[in-house]
């Protein structure tokens, strides 16, 4: 997130969250931090908000009703009554607790952050974080002692990596809110942050659709395409190469346009297109037809994209485009595979 220089804290309280399964105690602090320190407070702001991406975002849900989504509840309470904020700190706290319970869980700090002049959508606004630090690491410090100098060891916080957060936007208030998380110990088995205990779901805009077209194209070409089709390697990257050059120059995404243009032979647009259903459902997620390309998600999506050719361990070939001036073959007299590269100009 950028613009961290205008954030100001309004109000910020820690608590201390264990593990109730192992007997971990949950402990609530009766009051607001106080930040004088100019320094403490600018470390702060850097370390809560610089993992966040605007882009990323979610919303909170509920099955049946959204008033019953607790978190969702809490944090409109705070933006509406800010003099409530300890209070219900407290009543976030004591959710987390009780979804705590697995055995992989960690006891850590709780941090509820009242933020203003957070930048997001093109203004400035108030948003509110909850933060879970678990993450200890260990530090050396340097100290005077007599005319010399000594070495000890503490137990501090690494401000460079927030464990989990989330930090909500006073928007869309009847949509559950626009909000960005973060869950950077997250396990398979141990997604009570993000699941049980915000109870959050992605927003299906723009930079969603486009990142999951990307990672549909990308598991279909490594996996179906090469397995079904029987394609070399070479042939799995060039189609790659057309996908990306697709996102990269359409400013909008369009299924048949995508299909005719880049995947071509009808049987594997038939494959492609089944692949896609399965895709969806796996992931709970319905990709549109048509949507505006983000220029944010092709950007981070396609460093995933490997235009690689490896050949053993003595050769690596980039191919960025022209899979017809690369040919494959076979030399019988040394029993090895070979591949011919035809170019103009050497450089």
């Amino acid at each position: 997130m950028t613009a961290l220089e205008n954030v100001s804290i309004q109000q910020a309280i820690v608590h201390k969250v264990g593990n109730p399964s192992r007997g971990e105690q949950l402990l609530l602090s009766p009051q607001s931090l106080t930040l004088n320190d100019e320094l403490v407070r600018s470390l702060l702001v850097r370390y809560l908000l610089s993992p966040f991406s605007e882009n990323e975002l979610y919303h909170f849900t509920h099955l049946s009703d959204l008033q019953m989504n607790e978190v969702y509840r809490y944090v409109r309470n705070i933006f509406e009554q800010p003099e409530r904020f300890v209070p219900v700190s407290h009543l976030l706290a004591q959710l987390l607790y009780s979804k705590s319970t697995h055995a992989r869980v960690k006891e850590g700090e709780l941090y509820v952050v009242y933020f203003e002049n957070v930048f997001f959508e093109g203004a400035a606004q108030p948003a509110i974080g909850i933060f879970k630090s678990e993450t200890k690491e260990t530090f050396l410090r340097v100290f005077a002692h007599g005319k010399g100098w000594e070495l000890g060891a503490e137990d501090g916080i690494n401000i460079n990596k927030l464990d989990k957060g989330c930090l909500v936007f006073r928007s869309e208030t009847d949509d559950g809110y626009r909000v960005s998380v973060v869950d950077n110990t997250n396990r398979q088995e141990t997604q009570y942050w993000v699941s049980e205990f915000l109870q959050v779901q992605p927003l299906a805009n723009d930079y969603r659709h486009t990142s999951q077209v990307m990672g549909l194209c990308k598991l279909f070409i490594e996996n179906e395409y090469a397995e079904k089709f029987d394609v070399q390697r070479g042939d799995q990257i060039d189609l790659m190469n057309r996908s990306i050059d697709y996102f990269r120059t359409k400013e909008q995404f369009d299924i048949n346009e995508f299909t005719t243009e880049v995947i071509h032979h009808p049987e594997v647009v038939d494959s492609f297109m089944q692949f896609k259903r399965n895709f969806e459902d796996n992931r709970k997620f319905e990709i549109d037809a048509q949507f505006g390309i983000h220029g944010a998600a092709v950007q981070k999506q396609q460093k995933l994209f490997k235009s690689v050719l490896k050949l053993d361990k003595n050769f690596h070939v980039y191919i960025h485009g022209r899979r017809d001036l690369i040919e494959r073959g076979y030399d019988e007299s040394l029993a090895k595979k070979y591949y011919k590269l035809y170019y103009d100009e050497e450089s």
